[in-house]
């Protein structure tokens, strides 16, 4: 079962309620806002439907997870409740999920920035190898901040966060304050059923609220993490899903669905509309600092699961050793290598097949981590006491599960080949490092039946 993972000393507790808040809305807001008015473009209304389905559910998701770091205030967030609720075999299985994951979405984010950047570089599109450059140089001067120290890399989270909020808010208020209601696409355009529709439509808009469960994970970083985690997790949820609302009705109030759907910068084409060029360029740079933001809070989870799973006997120990700054070295070189390997591997297919890849991968690796932790509340709530906060905590449980599946589902075969394909690759690792148990010989079995 868990052992006490948070040893953190006080002295490199330095993440209060606007850091962790940072941490979460920084890590969500990434790059999936800024294309989500395209995407969902062929959708009409009921595609922006989606977005209150997918916050809704990420709500449910979100108190889920508030009750859970309330009852565990330790480094590891969703592994360390599945660890404690289900045992150690799920516990490393989530934990390698969401490594997976906040890999896939470090190097997938680092593609997202090096895209928006290309429209004033346009040598980095136009050429594979130089855009790999870019995308490697990146990663590593984001791992070399967090190595660096969890402080000036919290510091850095809160900067990041508050400047690519800036430009959205500026353009929802804009965008809303010039709304031609006529723009506002029709019902349902596809030939999908409208709860089909509304599915496939959830399950392109989760990308973009992925990411409010990295509040949870650096537990001995935070300052009173059993008060801190909740409420920042909660509050940055309630940002993020006002800030998408307004942000996707004024871009569809102000472009025509016609050119959404063919657009690749809604964003900027809604901008260039409201404020011209100035705007475009305002745009840019927000969606490049919305980039960076997550990709350092992508990152610092790389370093920071890894540690938990040490810390447990689960990964080899050269993971759980802190630099003196209270970083996990080894664990971000290692992440380090392996986005290396992935962007290596992936940046043939170009920027966006690289990306589409990633992004699809590193959501189902986190859904699936999402739904064995909401089976694990089911395991602490058994041994609470009954009362009406256990019924309401169990109604909430089930919409969890419920929804992380109705998510899973739309993702696809293919997707979910490849990530049980990754579970089955961390197997060997769980196996290895797993001690054995010692099993009771027989006498011994027969002296316990006799004394019983």
């Amino acid at each position: 079962m868990t052992q006490n993972i948070s040893s953190h000393s006080q002295g490199h507790r330095v993440m209060g309620f606007w850091r962790v808040w940072a941490l979460a809305v920084g890590c969500a807001i990434g790059s999936g806002i800024f294309m989500m008015p395209t995407l969902l473009a062929p959708y009409g209304m009921l595609g922006l439907s989606s977005w209150l389905v997918a916050g809704a559910g990420t709500v449910l998701i979100a108190l889920t997870f508030a009750r859970l770091a309330t009852r565990i205030p330790k480094t590891g967030g969703l592994y360390i409740y599945a660890d404690s609720g289900l045992g150690a075999m799920a516990g490393f299985i989530v934990g390698w999920c969401y490594w997976i994951s906040c890999l896939t979405a470090v190097a997938s984010v680092a593609i997202a920035f090096i895209s928006y950047l290309s429209a004033y570089v346009p040598m980095l599109a136009e050429h594979n190898q130089v855009g790999l450059v870019a995308c490697l140089g990146l990663i590593w001067l984001i791992i070399g901040l967090n190595i660096r120290s969890i402080k000036g890399s919290s510091i850095f989270q809160v900067i990041t966060t508050i400047l690519k909020i800036v430009p959205l808010l500026l353009l929802a208020v804009l965008g809303l304050i010039n709304m031609q209601p006529e723009m506002l696409p029709e019902y349902n355009p596809t030939e999908l059923s409208p709860i089909a529709a509304i599915s496939a439509a959830t399950m392109l808009v989760m990308w973009s609220f992925l990411g409010i469960e990295s509040a949870t994970v650096p537990a001995g970083n935070v300052i009173k993490p059993e008060k801190t985690i909740p409420r920042a997790i909660i509050a940055s949820v309630l940002t993020i899903l006002v800030l998408y609302i307004l942000v996707s009705l004024a871009v569809n109030l102000t472009v025509p669905t016609s050119e959404l759907k063919d657009s690749t910068a809604p964003f900027k084409l809604a901008a260039e509309r409201l404020m011209g060029p100035v705007g475009a360029l305002v745009v840019t740079l927000g969606a490049l600092l919305s980039t960076l933001g997550s990709l350092n809070a992508n990152t610092l989870m790389c370093g920071q699961m890894p540690m938990a799973i040490a810390k447990n006997g689960l990964f080899p120990k050269r993971f759980k050793h802190l630099s003196k700054n209270g970083t996990p070295t080894f664990g971000l070189f290692v992440s380090g290598g392996i986005v290396s390997v992935l962007l290596i591997m992936n940046y043939t297919k170009g920027l966006i097949g690289a990306f589409t890849f990633l992004v699809m991968m590193a959501t189902l690796a986190t859904l699936m981590a999402y739904t064995l932790c909401a089976i694990a509340e089911f395991y602490f709530l058994k041994q609470d006491k009954p009362s009406a906060a256990r019924n309401r905590a169990i109604v909430l449980g089930i919409g969890t599960f419920v929804y992380s599946l109705f998510c899973i589902l739309g993702a696809g075969q293919e997707i979910v080949f490849y990530s049980f394909f990754l579970i089955l690759l961390g197997l060997p690792i769980y196996a290895l490092q797993r001690k054995p148990e010692k099993r009771k010989t027989k006498t011994s079995m027969n002296e316990e039946l006799f004394t019983d």
